[in-house]
């Protein structure tokens, strides 16, 4: 697919930094082969992730002067909050720092030691948070999630059948709500359709759970519906968000994704008396719940970022350039998750370096080459961060897939930089067999992919 031209102009330009193969293998050692531990100026395409990394829009730096700095019910907080109630369908929400924070504080409010929380598939935050809390999160995802080549249109639904056996053999009252994550990034950045955010709703009431979206994609989970779900062809992308949202008891939102911010965060949620005690708790970590945790001026990129993200213009733009990329990789025989996702691609670690086995983290050591080879940073989403060693014996439980992301900032890379990553990406695929596995040298407690260290199992390979 040939890739929609960019909708917009630029205006202002940032300086890239390339280097040298030699420059590149020093700083790869020092950092422990974690990309996480870079500097930002040894990365020429920065593709870690897509959270708060966007460039926000002209009107976006021209709503920062309007932002009220008041400590209390700043104007700012009112028109987020029209923007909130006219976007999503919610009144009762407050802002947070981030989604992790919101994460932190309804799990805080709502989950007790020893619950269960369903979703489609937890991401590494939500994990974590639900974890801390002494939760267990459950990964219900369909069988087609863990089929990189299948091209089924809503590989991020969540197995209603599944999910009907996991309420019907759990004590009432263990499964204080339930999530779905829009989109599902864990499997590929793929999809919810509204006919499974529906059904979803629907079991859960059935056993009085509540239903929470992870709703960090929103706009991008929209897109897909309006294109792929018969019934919503050519419905308003605003209608289709209404309504996929009128499912939902609650939402936790991260405004560095689809609010097209560099910072801040979302908690909605519709029961009064969750609302107070979250208002209550967010004073003590968060800050007063007009502010959350954020300036004014923030309140009012996120506000002004709501109403531009849903522009069709946009997402076309921005799903065409995955698409794009997932095309011309696929040509080029490279093993990539299809078909694509929102907000990135996702090279299919397993299947591109098959001679190295699980427990010498196929991922890591992908995206340690493709750094290596390139300077394009990216990330694992596969082992290192979601493997689990028991509790008893120690030895690791793998997760269904072995991923690395390269996703893609909103509004930041050309189509042709991200055609240039594509080419080195087939390049470093004609020299897979010199890759080789890693071993981890230190491994933190919580969220380890963040600042664990590794080791070539082979050191003098990577040269």
């Amino acid at each position: 697919m040939r890739p929609m031209p960019e909708p917009f102009r630029i205006k202002m330009v940032e300086p890239l930094y390339p280097s040298t193969r030699e420059q590149r293998k020093r700083w790869l050692e020092a950092a422990g082969y974690n990309l996480f531990n870079l500097h930002a100026t040894q990365v020429y395409i920065d593709l870690l992730t897509d959270s708060g990394t966007g460039a926000m829009s002209d009107r976006q730096w021209s709503m920062l002067l309007r932002g009220d700095e008041s400590y209390a019910g700043a104007e700012s907080f009112y028109r987020l909050a029209k923007t909130v109630d006219d976007v999503f369908g919610f009144t009762q929400f407050v802002p947070t720092h981030q989604g992790r924070a919101s994460e932190a504080l309804l799990f805080g409010v709502m989950v007790k030691p020893a619950q269960i929380v369903p979703n489609n598939t937890h991401f590494d935050t939500t994990r974590a948070n639900l974890e801390m809390a002494g939760a267990c999160a459950v990964d219900l995802p369909i069988p087609e999630a863990r089929d990189t080549a299948s091209e089924h249109p809503f590989k991020g639904n969540i197995d209603i059948e599944r999910l009907e056996k996991l309420l019907e053999d759990t004590t009432p009252g263990r499964v204080p709500l339930g999530m779905l994550t829009l989109t599902n990034n864990s499997v590929g950045g793929q999809p919810v359709s509204l006919e499974n955010i529906e059904q979803t709703k629907l079991l859960l009431a059935k056993y009085d759970v509540p239903l929470f979206l992870d709703a960090c994609r929103f706009a991008e989970n929209a897109w897909f519906i309006h294109r792929r779900e018969p019934d919503w062809k050519d419905k308003p992308l605003e209608e289709i968000v209404r309504t996929a949202f009128s499912f939902a008891d609650g939402f936790t939102f991260s405004a560095k994704k689809d609010g097209l911010a560099n910072i801040g965060g979302l908690l909605g949620v519709r029961d009064k008396s969750v609302f107070e005690q979250i208002k209550q708790r967010m004073v003590v970590t968060e800050g007063f719940p007009t502010y959350g945790g954020l300036a004014g001026r923030d309140l009012e990129a996120i506000a002004q970022g709501l109403t531009e993200v849903l522009d069709p213009a946009h997402l076309a733009h921005r799903v065409g350039q995955a698409v794009s990329m997932v095309e011309q990789l696929d040509g080029a025989g490279v093993p990539v998750l299809k078909p694509a996702g929102g907000h990135g691609v996702f090279l299919d670690a397993r299947r591109f370096l098959p001679r190295i086995p699980l427990e010498e983290f196929p991922g890591q050591a992908l995206a340690a080459a493709l750094y290596l080879e390139t300077g394009v940073r990216s990330c694992e989403i596969g082992s290192v961060m979601f493997a689990k060693r028991d509790k008893d014996t120690g030895e690791m439980r793998f997760p269904d897939l072995d991923l690395v992301r390269l996703a893609i900032p909103r509004r930041v890379y050309t189509n042709a930089q991200l055609a240039w990553v594509a080419e080195g990406i087939a390049d470093l695929y004609a020299q897979r067999d010199h890759i080789t596995g890693m071993r981890m040298v230190e491994e933190p407690p919580v969220l380890r992919h963040f600042s664990a260290r590794f080791a070539p199992i082979f050191r003098a390979v990577i040269q």
